[in-house]
């Protein structure tokens, strides 16, 4: 089995003729199956643009070589599709969820997140997945008949299962939603319609999900050398980084850094492809499923990295925490961001006349966690850029993250 072309439609694939379909039915497209109608509805979406001034790891300040949360979002799409495609799964349905898998992002990454998630801790919390969820079944208004993207039941299961099943099989919530419970958004959905909160998502969710994990590998070791914040030799002591770069160096030894550096990013994507592909189909084979339900219903993820492969995505992503996620210079800029959204959020629920008009009117008649809600919905929707804006317009200080 290889990545270099596609195989048939696998039995365990979904197919976009056979979707259970979408909330608001709609007629069907002449010229394009429903999984690529969906990815055409996310790209064209407001939310999906504003990616591109969104953090993924250096604020945008820092310089404009460093992934946004667009280009990690592009980056993934790219090694789902590779997945997908080498699998005989659905490229589109990949695709699609790629794509939507970080449109909940707040501004200034993880840091940003979890200054929302303190701010609404008596109110359930704030989980980016729902968030996605949220925005694209009720934020994005752009059709007459429907508030979202009306996109079809399986991509909305992928996004909400972007990290496996919340339930078990009787509904109580798996251990990382026990403190706060399901987000309500996914809770009050499923009610219109059942996402199956308690199944593994489709094989090409899983597929997406494992792709972002490559490129997040990927992307921020080479990130996390242009800022210079570790070096070549620094992650060379990870064991699976050391054996690339040794083989780079001993066929080209005289190889400029840059080149090293994007050789090494190359390989190291490649070799974590092949891994994925070559362990995929060895699951898949031992579970022989006939169906995308035998997929959803199996005991395990019948896509991911072999054993000794996920111990060195494990030695990298440790790696990575201690010397840049936690780096003195990136927690320093992080911290200041998290107070830009903390300063945000307190101003809005004190002084909602601060809105903007179209916010601050929808807030008439809403009860207290509807209020809060819907400011986290608009402080979540902001660019990096944006939140900083308006944080100069509301305060007297605001720090330049750098």
């Amino acid at each position: 089995m290889t990545s270099d072309a596609a195989m048939p439609r696998a039995a365990y694939a979904c197919n976009p003729a056979s979707s259970r379909g979408r909330l608001h039915p709609e007629p069907e497209s002449s010229t394009r199956n429903a999984f690529r109608r969906d990815c055409d509805r996310i790209i064209h979406a407001t939310a999906f643009r504003r990616l591109k001034h969104k953090t993924q790891v250096f604020v945008f300040d820092e310089g404009d070589h460093y992934r946004t949360r667009l280009t990690h979002t592009l980056e993934v799409t790219q090694v789902a599709r590779s997945l997908a495609r080498a699998l005989g799964l659905d490229e589109d349905l990949a695709e699609a969820l790629a794509l939507a898998h970080d449109l909940g992002h707040p501004p200034f990454g993880h840091a940003g997140e979890r200054a929302l998630d303190e701010c609404l801790k008596a109110f359930g919390g704030f989980d980016h997945n729902a968030q996605s969820l949220r925005v694209v079944t009720a934020l994005e208004r752009r059709y007459p008949e429907f508030d979202g993207l009306n996109l079809t039941w399986e991509t909305l299961e992928g996004i909400v299962k972007h990290n496996g099943p919340l339930t078990d099989r009787d509904g109580a919530p798996l251990p990382r939603y026990r403190a706060h419970g399901i987000p309500q958004t996914i809770r009050d959905y499923c009610r219109l319609q059942d996402l199956q909160l308690w199944s593994l998502p489709s094989a090409e969710a899983q597929v997406a999900t494992v792709a972002d994990d490559i490129a997040y590998d990927a992307h921020d070791i080479d990130d996390g050398l242009r800022a210079e914040l570790f070096g070549l030799d620094d992650i060379a002591a990870v064991a699976l980084a050391g054996r690339i770069i040794g083989e780079i160096r001993a066929a080209h030894p005289r190889l400029d850094a840059p080149r090293l550096v994007h050789e090494f990013v190359r390989r190291l994507i490649g070799l974590l492809i092949e891994d994925v592909i070559v362990e995929s189909g060895r699951r898949l084979a031992r579970l022989a499923p006939h169906s995308v339900e035998a997929v959803r219903c199996a005991r395990a993820p019948v896509a991911g990295f072999s054993g000794a492969i996920a111990r060195e995505d494990r030695a990298i992503k440790s790696f990575l925490k201690q010397r840049m996620y936690r780096h003195a210079r990136v927690m320093r800029v992080m911290d200041q961001a998290a107070g830009v959204v903390r300063d945000l959020f307190a101003r809005y629920r004190d002084r909602p006349s601060d809105l903007p008009a179209e916010w601050s009117e929808s807030l008439a008649g809403l009860d207290e966690a509807s209020r809060i809600r819907h400011i986290a919905d608009f402080i979540a929707g902001m660019t990096d850029r944006y939140a900083l804006a308006e944080h100069a317009r509301l305060f007297d200080s605001t720090p330049e993250l750098r």
